[in-house]
């Protein structure tokens, strides 16, 4: 029974709520009605007659005035739309009637009831959202000394932002330093250096690392007996001070790699020294790992080094040694090193193998793994393909999988193609990246854009392709085809990573409000009547009486017909009864 009464009230509420919904339309052919009965007590009539004779002594600089303050208001409405817009995304019109007349309306229920359903769902995309927005360390970046100082020397523009360096350094701090750095005077040096904002700063910290070490200790052991002959023992060199310079101070890359030959150098002794202590307590564990990343930063420049000076195979060579000794280490992401410089060497065999590995369901995805997987496919069919011939005969199993791996790839991240397409100039890639995003695009078109044009007909295939991807992907992008919905945060993290002077591309665009176009509209269209009314006032008198005659007829025509079928004493009646 209070089962049945609880169905019975909920039936009845709801039945309540249908019927404000609709009441409103009841209501006002009601208040319609009784103006229309009460149109002579009111005098409605005279009152309109009073008006329309007030309107007619008007001068038509009334009207230009008018017009010209209601075109004035709605452009500066205009302007503060797209403002706001421009900087938060939203109308703000939109914004405020969502926010404060909707709860009005009656759609808080509906909003409460929906979130409640999909309390879950929204968790869980939310934790994607952040893991997407994650930023990363960039694999390919360049060295700021030989390249980008290089680049402000030339331009006389900063390819880097303050929030990109900023990574950097605590990128520097975390790899680099650990708590017992306080025990040796250089390591305690280089960390206060990493912190340091001043590049000159920083490279006089890192020298004077280095002459720290060149005091010589006598040993108290005479190397020969009864001779005055001392053993001269080197205290161990500071190998993060030569990561700092060939980072920041070295003007060529041949010069960088030579200061990471001393590094690696004071690296390896460091590293060895440290493994066989690393079991003696958490101190010296702390130690190793820290030591452990030195050396493999140190490597993997070495081997970008030799990339960049054209000894491609030294270099892979390397990076494979580097992968072989240390596999738990991903974080420096070497196998996309190593893919480029396959493809440099035109191995795509090799390129294959690698991605077989990285290109895993279970291991996160780069612009590099999937571009890298479609050029692959690509380059198969891409010479002999036609996309009239396509078109007459259809797609062949391998022309279908080449472009299901370029939809892919776009999926992923929909800023490369217009780089690769040269749609879009390239600027140099930023030291973070975010994946999916414009950062990630303009670092995987820097390096491998001349691939693709190796690849006879892949830019073709390509040009041809890649926007039918975005056919397949819902919109609005409540979820993907392939891979998780597009997140949001990617425009607000790559105007942060990315220098001012660069356009920024965003996906999807964002379509206009409506308020926007309204607003834009109705400025527009008062400013012409104010313009047509100030040059052609009596022309533009008679078209507005024609107008409003025109508007006003079939009113006119229905009231006639009105009291054609009610009585005209109907009032009378009413004030007898």
């Amino acid at each position: 029974m209070a089962e049945a009464g609880t169905g019975f009230l909920e039936q009845l509420k709801s039945c309540i709520v249908w019927s404000w919904t609709y009441l409103w339309t009841v209501w006002f052919f009601i208040v319609l009605f009784l103006v229309y009965i009460l149109r002579v007590p009111l005098k409605i009539n005279d009152n309109l007659s009073t008006v329309s004779m007030f309107l007619n002594t008007l001068t038509p600089k009334f009207y230009v005035a008018l017009t010209g303050t209601s075109s004035l208001i709605s452009g500066l409405i205009l302007i503060f739309e797209w403002w706001y817009f421009r900087k938060y995304g939203t109308s703000f019109i939109e914004q405020v009637s969502v926010s404060h007349l909707r709860p009005l309306l009656g759609g808080a229920d509906n909003n409460s009831s929906n979130n409640s359903n999909s309390s879950n769902g929204d968790s869980d995309a939310n934790r994607q959202s952040v893991s997407e927005c994650k930023v990363w360390r960039n694999p390919l970046n360049l060295f700021r000394g030989a390249e980008y100082n290089r680049y402000t020397w030339v331009t006389g523009r900063e390819p880097l932002t303050y929030y990109d360096m900023n990574l950097s350094a605590q990128d520097h701090q975390t790899f680099f330093t650990c708590d017992s750095d306080h025990l040796r005077p250089a390591d305690a040096i280089m960390q206060k250096a990493w912190r340091e904002r001043n590049p000159q700063a920083r490279i006089s910290a890192a020298h004077e690392a280095l002459e720290i070490n060149e005091i010589r200790s006598r040993v108290e052991v005479p190397l020969i007996a009864s001779s005055t002959i001392w053993e001269i023992k080197l205290l161990p060199k500071c190998a993060t001070a030569y990561i700092l310079l060939a980072e920041e101070e070295a003007t060529t890359i041949a010069e960088a790699e030579k200061l990471f030959k001393q590094a690696l150098k004071a690296g390896d002794g460091c590293y060895r020294r440290s493994q066989q202590l690393q079991h003696h307590g958490s101190q010296y564990e702390a130690q190793h790992r820290r030591d452990t990343n030195v050396l493999v930063y140190i490597k993997r420049r070495l081997a970008m080094c030799a990339r960049r000076l054209g000894r491609t195979r030294e270099a892979v060579k390397m990076m494979r040694d580097l992968m072989k000794e240390f596999p738990l280490l991903s974080m420096f992401n070497i196998h996309e090193n190593l893919l480029e410089a396959l493809l440099e060497l035109q191995a795509y065999a090799d390129v294959q193998a690698v991605l077989a590995k990285y290109d895993d369901i279970s291991l996160p995805k780069s612009a590099t793994i999937c571009y890298t997987a479609a050029l692959l496919k690509a380059r198969a069919v891409s010479d002999k393909f036609s996309p009239e011939a396509a078109s007459r005969r259809g797609l062949s199993t391998a022309e279908m999988n080449a472009v299901e791996a370029i939809h892919r790839a776009v999926e992923f991240n929909p800023h490369v193609p217009k780089y690769l397409l040269e749609m879009k100039s390239l600027i140099l890639p930023p030291e973070h990246i975010l994946k999916r995003g414009d950062s990630e695009a303009i670092a995987y078109a820097f390096f491998h854009l001349a691939h693709w044009k190796r690849v006879e007909g892949a830019l073709n295939l390509l040009h041809c392709t890649w926007e039918g991807t975005f056919r397949m992907i819902p919109y609005p992008l409540e979820k993907g085809h392939l891979f998780y919905p597009y997140p949001i945060c990617t425009e607000t993290a790559d105007r942060e990573l990315l220098p001012s002077f660069h356009e920024v591309s965003v996906y999807p665009k964002k379509e206009l409000p409506f308020f926007i176009l309204f607003t834009a509209g109705l400025c527009s269209f008062t400013a012409m009547l104010a313009l047509l009314t100030h040059q052609f006032p009596e022309l533009m008198g008679v078209f507005a009486k024609a107008f409003l005659s025109t508007l006003f007829a079939p009113l006119n025509f229905v009231m006639e017909k009105v009291e054609s079928i009610l009585p005209s004493s109907l009032w009378h009646q009413l004030t007898r009864i």
